[in-house]
């Protein structure tokens, strides 16, 4: 069966009133997850509101009971790990065991640039998120003192008090399409794995390639969730899909080549229903027209039961 969540981007003008909005949305509607963005600012201006990440994620913890949710992902490069371990495991315990703790190695010069955040090149970046993963894990999984000596994190006899109400701690998701850093990561560390912006065809092969890393570390490819974030581009009809497609400049095959749902209600299913048979469990719908909330409810209604069939 394949699920299907909401993902927002958080620095994009989301207020607390909007954040309400989506979380009442989510829960109510019967998606399965809320995800978003962990960004200060876009990558190009105007800069636009952003909501802080944690004080939402302990709102959406407090003001659901059956979704899941957490950031897709966050940057290592903005919090310790220490911090985003305990922070994420007091959440998980405030919500009943639904936190998914999504990390990153980060991307966004910019953000970093605007509000002082060293940026470290990309092959330090990656060591870093190494390092974080294990140090997580260690915080989640240990009930005795953790020592790591890392490069860039150190622990010291830590202990993670009060031990996480969930065996094993939050869930952890590693993000990306990599398959050379971040499938490994994902094979070694992590109880999700999410993709993004591929088609269904660039899922199945990569799928497939952290099958196989999984096995080889001895793991059961069955352990590790598989999802993927996708964009969207809604039309009621054939012909409101046609003018956007005009206004847009492009053609329907190219926005599902560069991982869009696009298209009418029909057209959706059919598109989900490949990711499905491609090996996704979960497809978070990126939904970036945040004042128009009135497609998930259709999108719930006549897709969600059509795709979530085994």
């Amino acid at each position: 069966m394949l699920e299907l969540g909401i993902m927002v981007e958080g620095q994009n003008g989301v207020t607390w009133s909007l954040w309400r909005d989506v979380v009442a949305a989510a829960e109510d509607l019967g998606y399965t997850s809320l995800f978003r963005s962990d960004h200060f600012t876009n990558p190009q201006g105007p800069d636009k509101p952003s909501l802080a990440l944690w004080p939402s994620l302990t709102y959406a913890a407090m003001s659901t009971r059956r979704i899941r949710f957490g950031p897709l992902v966050s940057p290592v490069t903005f919090r310790h790990p220490s911090l985003v371990a305990r922070d994420s495991a007091a959440i998980d315990d405030l919500s009943g065991g639904r936190m998914v703790l999504g990390l990153g190695a980060g991307w966004q010069k910019r953000e970093h640039e605007l509000f002082g955040v060293p940026f470290p090149e990309q092959k330090v970046r990656y060591v870093m998120l190494r390092e974080a993963l294990e140090v997580v894990s260690r915080l989640f999984q240990n009930d005795d003192p953790a020592i790591f000596a890392g490069q860039y994190y150190q622990l010291n006899n830590a202990v993670l008090l009060p031990r996480p109400g969930r065996a094993g701690g939050p869930t952890l998701l590693v993000g990306g399409n990599g398959p050379r850093r971040t499938l490994p990561l994902a094979a070694e560390y992590a109880q999700e794995w999410n993709a993004n912006f591929i088609s269904a065809e660039e899922f199945h092969t990569l799928n497939h390639r952290l099958d196989q890393l999984l096995t080889e570390r001895g793991r059961d490819p069955k352990s590790v969730k598989r999802s993927i974030m996708l964009g969207t581009f809604y039309a009621e009809s054939e012909e409101e899909l046609i003018g956007k497609l005009q206004s847009r400049g492009r053609t329907l095959d190219e926005m599902r080549d560069a991982g869009v749902i696009a298209g009418t209600v029909d057209m959706w299913r059919d598109q989900l229903i490949a990711y499905r048979d491609a090996g996704a469990q979960e497809v978070m719908l990126q939904w970036l027209d945040l004042e128009n909330l009135a497609p998930l409810e259709t999108i719930a209604r006549d897709v969600l039961p059509a795709v979530s069939g085994a």
